[in-house]
């Protein structure tokens, strides 16, 4: 125990990886007295929490005890869409805030979030959920977008082009699931953009709107991550306002959410994925408190404490993170001066081998910074 517990408020965090760990310390900061739930392996945030259980983050029932013997006080966990069910769980059987079990599992399964959208007449694409090869799939009109049902980083994703290709992305996709279940969806060609809301007792409200930029196909890993977005004002009221109706669809009330969209040249919009709970790639962690001057974690933090407020937000600015990989090797040059360059809020080289990417693990490191405009560091 690294600190008496007498009177301390508990709080429960699901995962511990480094996207776990602007959790535990502000948690920490606040205070709070942490309980950390994952795999001992890669466990970075083992040290940094009160208490570490090397317990796998979908083992609900046994966490489920160990909160209840805890007497935790609340329960959440960020950028985890596989955490997100057992939070909910936790939260439920407890009777501290959260989504309800259902709307989180709705949440982590793309073909009932599209379902759920279809029946709540939110635009997304067309769809078809598969669990094995089937042949009627190659008259499906090209090209389509081939995906796990329940995994993100990229994992499994592939943009499919010719017949030939299909059946092959069909199965790497079920093998990269858990329930071996894959999607066979309708390509929307477009800008892409994710969107970041914080939610407490069903009401939503919207923090900011970010750019992406991909490897585009076939794996369509991100490489670059901008707030704010440049939409038009007008846009930003229709993105808000369809993001509000598919977190009531999905059934999502209380804690982070992370949208994905795209957004056709002819205007149409289109939501890919909607995550219960803040976007990676240190979007949610670092990019919106940077851009807007909310803290966003500490959102997450209040909103399982009970103890919520509506956002407030200070000074405004340009913010994002770009990614070190084979296809951006020029980063390099960057990375190594970064201490020097002012727009550098903070950067990280993981690995010394630049790997071409398939999905988000195979970047070997990241630059975020905050600047008057949007910052291009190849410019320096």
């Amino acid at each position: 125990m690294k600190e008496s517990d007498s009177g301390m408020k508990k709080l429960a965090v699901i995962g511990a990886s480094y996207l776990q760990l602007p959790l535990v310390v502000k948690a920490r900061e606040n205070g709070l007295r942490v309980l950390c739930f994952a795999w001992d392996k890669d466990a970075v945030c083992k040290e940094a929490a009160d208490v570490f259980y090397p317990i796998s983050i979908v083992e609900k029932e046994e966490i489920l005890d160990i909160c209840r013997k805890e007497k935790i006080d609340g329960i959440c966990t960020i950028a985890s869409d596989v955490a997100a069910p057992t939070v909910a769980y936790v939260a439920g059987k407890l009777g501290l805030p959260g989504n309800t079990y259902e709307a989180a599992c709705r949440a982590n399964n793309k073909y009932q979030m599209r379902e759920a959208f279809n029946r709540a007449g939110v635009p997304c694409p067309q769809y078809r959920m598969v669990t094995g090869w089937d042949e009627s799939l190659n008259s499906l009109p090209l090209p389509l977008i081939v995906k796990p049902s329940d995994r993100s980083g990229s994992l499994g994703v592939t943009k499919v082009e010719r017949v030939e290709e299909l059946q092959p992305a069909v199965e790497r996709a079920l093998a990269c699931s858990f329930k071996h279940e894959a999607m066979v969806e309708e390509f929307v060609s477009g800008r892409e953009i994710s969107v970041e809301f914080i939610s407490c007792g069903g009401k939503h409200y919207p923090l900011a709107i970010t750019d992406k930029v991909t490897t585009e196909a076939p794996h369509f890993v991100e490489l670059q991550h901008h707030q704010p977005s440049t939409l038009p004002a007008d846009m930003y009221r229709k993105i808000y306002d369809i993001t509000q109706r598919a977190l009531d669809a999905l059934g999502l009330t209380d804690g982070a959410s992370h949208s994905e969209y795209k957004i056709t040249p002819d205007g149409r919009i289109a939501v890919m994925e909607i995550g219960g709970r803040m976007g990676g790639d240190f979007i949610g962690s670092d990019l919106v408190r940077l851009s807007t001057g909310y803290d966003f974690v500490q959102g997450v933090v209040d909103v399982a404490l009970g103890r919520f407020e509506p956002p407030v937000f200070g000074e405004k600015a340009c913010a994002g993170v770009y990614f070190l990989c084979r296809e951006t090797a020029r980063l390099q040059a960057v990375m190594d001066r970064a201490d020097d360059i002012p727009e550098v809020v903070r950067c990280e080289q993981t690995d010394r081998e630049l790997r071409p990417v398939a999905c988000s693990a195979d970047r070997s490191g990241y630059i975020i910074y905050r600047s008057e405009r949007k910052w291009v560091p190849y410019e320096k």
